[in-house]
């Protein structure tokens, strides 16, 4: 007799998952009944691109969609969109649903239960948080609702609160329209995930572009006219005038009906797992993606690290353990790049404030280098930091802001740091190099060398 599965989430970890399971199940002999259900109109598409495609890069959303619903449909999954998780009975073992065009609700059983219900765009509690034109962009739907307001026209100058990833990112699609852009920040500097001295990088880089970047104000609230429309952002320091609003605030795990059902949830919000993605304590019950709390291999302790990158490598081994195998999934770092024009960011593992307050006796060492040997043309200035312990020299972790070609860069560190390299073995480790992609002696390497020279090691 089949074994049924229920799905809740259809974008990267959940189809990842249900795929995986279906394929390795198939092997080992068993049978699976897989039921998905998700709120959203699409399957398998990356959040990661929206804000290329409302900057006009991508044409067509459609590009976005790794794998449609008939697809997962043709290879055996029963996808329902559309269809909402209102409540969990883990004792029963059973999932309610509501049908959002209808209304209709059902009660779905299941032996095995797959969360991969994601984050959520934190919506400030602020007076006229909800006027028309303020919009976030975590999913395809809400990049539609974006795109038709600039569509409508007499959209001129546009506010972005918040200046993360998503903030950085929807700041330069707005620069691509052609539109006035202000960014508002509480934090001293944009990119917090970087530490200050860097952020202030791409602050300058960011004024540079035509940005007005504003840190360290807090948003009050949002000025409305008559018919609802946004027309402004409050802050501590006065109003900023905003035909169209875009909130970059961040995210926290989406985790909502499973927490109601009493689904462990880590200090981040995120549900608690184990190295198999399963919940301790309730047998079947499985999650991964952003609505979790990973290992991470560098604090040493779960940390809620929302990336499409973990998403998919977690929704692929939940798949392969619930499929039959034994696997497990070995933690994150938090290796991320981004950029805004043609200024670019990257990190991973730790940033000098986060060191301090692990208490972790650590140096910090920020390296000015180029992207290519200095006499080739398009060459372009980089900043690299590293971050290591002080006793060993280990890479804790490293922080680059440049222009063309420098935040991939951070991926030679984050292999280093995977694999518990010291800043001396970096710096020794044989990169490629020619003129045309690099000085002689590569950023990478320079910015290693330089921190293990501080400490005595080279």
């Amino acid at each position: 007799m089949a074994e049924r599965v229920v799905v809740i989430g259809a974008v990267a970890a959940g189809m990842s998952a249900a795929s995986q399971a279906l394929r390795v199940a198939k092997r080992n002999g068993r049978d699976l009944d897989m039921v998905v259900i998700d709120a959203g109109a699409w399957t398998s598409y990356s959040a990661c691109g929206l804000p290329y495609w409302v900057a006009g890069d991508i044409a067509d959303v459609d590009a976005l969609v790794a794998r449609t619903v008939e697809e997962h449909r043709h290879n055996g999954l029963d996808v329902r969109l559309g269809t909402e998780a209102v409540g969990i009975d883990l004792d029963r073992r059973t999932v309610d649903v509501v049908t959002l065009d209808t209304g209709d609700g059902e009660r779905l059983e299941f032996d095995h239960l797959v969360l991969a219900t994601g984050a959520e765009p934190i919506r400030p509690d602020l007076p006229g948080v909800n006027a028309a034109g303020i919009h976030g962009v975590e999913t395809i739907e809400g990049g539609v609702a974006l795109l038709d307001h600039l569509g409508e026209g007499d959209v001129h100058g546009a506010v972005v609160v918040g200046a993360g990833y998503i903030g950085l990112e929807m700041a330069e699609a707005m620069i691509r329209r052609g539109l006035d852009v202000t960014v508002v920040d509480r934090n001293e500097q944009p990119m917090t995930t970087l530490d200050p001295d860097l952020g202030q990088l791409v602050h300058e880089a960011m004024e540079d572009l035509g940005v007005n970047v504003i840190t360290s104000t807090d948003v009050t609230g949002f000025d409305m006219d008559r018919e609802d429309q946004v027309t402004g952002v409050r802050t501590a320091d006065g109003t900023l005038p905003a035909d169209l609003v875009v909130l970059g605030i961040g995210v926290r795990p989406a985790t909502a009906p499973a927490g109601v059902a009493g689904v462990p949830l880590g200090r981040s919000g995120g549900i608690v797992v184990d190295d198999h993605l399963r919940v301790p304590g309730f047998p079947g019950v499985w999650a991964a993606g952003d609505c979790v709390e990973s290992w991470h291999r560098v604090l040493g302790r779960p940390a809620h690290v929302a990336l499409g990158t973990h998403a998919n490598r977690q929704g692929r081994i939940l798949g392969a353990n619930l499929g039959g195998d034994d696997v497990t999934y070995p933690g994150v770092l938090g290796t991320a790049i981004s950029k805004v024009c043609d200024v670019e960011v990257g990190r991973t593992g730790l940033g000098e404030h986060e060191a301090a307050a692990e208490g972790i006796d650590h140096v910090a060492v920020t390296t000015e280098s180029t992207t290519r040997a200095g006499y080739y043309p398009g060459t372009h200035p980089i900043t690299v930091k590293v971050i290591a312990e002080r006793s060993s020299g280990r890479l804790l972790g490293a922080q680059i802001v440049g222009r063309a070609d420098s935040a991939k860069r951070i991926d030679p560190f984050a292999v280093a740091l995977w694999n518990e390299m010291s800043v001396a073995d970096l710096a020794m480790t044989d990169l490629s190099y020619a003129p045309p992609f690099s000085p002689a002696l590569d950023p990478v390497t320079i910015a290693a060398r330089r921190t293990a020279e501080t400490l005595g090691l080279l």
